[in-house]
């Protein structure tokens, strides 16, 4: 199969025909085999309903419901486990992604050997104070911490090889992050192609203010885990190490200053708590460390690596 489209969607009966059409329109044009997944995310509305009216006149349209809201992540993660084509796109269903953009997406796939390629809606309809103006914060944040070079890490119209997306899994609020867990994963042939942005025509926008918030919470998780998910010591031990030794330190400064030139008593001086303090965080980390070794070492996932390809084996 040449191309999944993978489409998350919550509340959004009103642009399913059009969308759909459409991309029968580009697909048919361009002569490629397909299939579109549908994730209905807990929608409240008629979405299921006309996902079945769809499926009943095209069987390249299928779809996955869930039983109540679990978020984009959760609905794309699914599709990506579903998913069958040699290259899978993901879009939007609010009709502000343009179906236009697959043919030339799955090119640079295939034909300039990208492990994933982003959109970048470089012209944006949206509202200028509460979308765009954090959305540049936000992508700024994004690209500094993950050393990607992507002008719009949010952008939903995206495309994978197939074995990217088998070999991550996204949760939480992971889907904007999906270009670091590649890359994290040993991904790092990552595009950008500057794409149509349209306004939306049908319902209202999903997404507030505290998106911004969980984003920025689990780019530092994908950061953590990215980096010391399989060695928790070195990040708690050094941590703990600095800790208690600077408590330490300061600790025999006071005992020098109290025993050899007579100062004023320890427990009087605001440096000796904190000194305990210090300390009692050191080892707090510390024992953080080695209950992370030991969660670690008994995970089922302790010594799962990717491997690209073997020879004689």
């Amino acid at each position: 199969m040449d191309v999944s489209i993978v489409i998350p969607l919550f509340n959004e009966e009103e642009s399913l025909p059009e969308l759909l059409a459409w991309i029968e329109r580009v697909v048919n044009a361009n002569q490629l085999s397909y299939e579109v997944i549908l994730i209905d995310d807990g929608s409240t509305d008629d979405s299921w309903n006309v996902i079945e009216n769809l499926r009943s006149s095209n069987s390249n349209i299928k779809g996955i419901k869930f039983q109540r809201n679990y978020g984009k992540s959760a609905a794309l993660n699914e599709g990506f486990k579903a998913a069958l084509g040699q290259v899978i796109i993901t879009m939007d269903a609010d009709m502000q992604d343009s179906p236009d953009e697959i043919p030339e997406l799955r090119r640079m796939v295939l034909e300039e050997n990208y492990d994933i390629v982003s959109g970048w809606k470089k012209k944006r309809y949206d509202n200028t104070l509460t979308k765009n103006i954090p959305s540049k914060l936000f992508n700024a944040a994004a690209r500094k911490m993950s050393g990607i070079q992507l002008n719009d890490f949010n952008c939903g119209l995206k495309a994978y090889k197939n074995k990217v997306v088998k070999c991550i899994e996204v949760y939480g609020e992971m889907h904007r992050y999906v270009p670091v867990l590649a890359k994290w994963a040993g991904f790092k042939r990552i595009g950008e192609k500057v794409v149509e942005h349209r306004a939306r025509k049908y319902g209202v926008t999903k997404f507030g203010w505290e998106r911004f918030v969980n984003g920025f919470l689990d780019l530092m998780t994908i950061f953590f885990v990215g980096k010391f998910g399989k060695r928790p010591m070195h990040f708690f031990g050094l941590w703990g190490t600095i800790s208690f030794l600077s408590g330490l330190l300061i600790f025999a400064y006071l005992t020098v200053s109290k025993f050899f030139f007579d100062a004023i008593g320890m427990t009087q001086r605001p440096l000796f708590f904190f000194a305990i303090l210090a300390m009692i965080m050191g080892t707090q980390l510390f024992l953080a460390g080695f209950i992370g070794e030991l969660i670690s070492r008994n995970s089922s996932e302790r010594n799962h690596y990717l491997i690209e390809n073997k020879l004689g084996l």
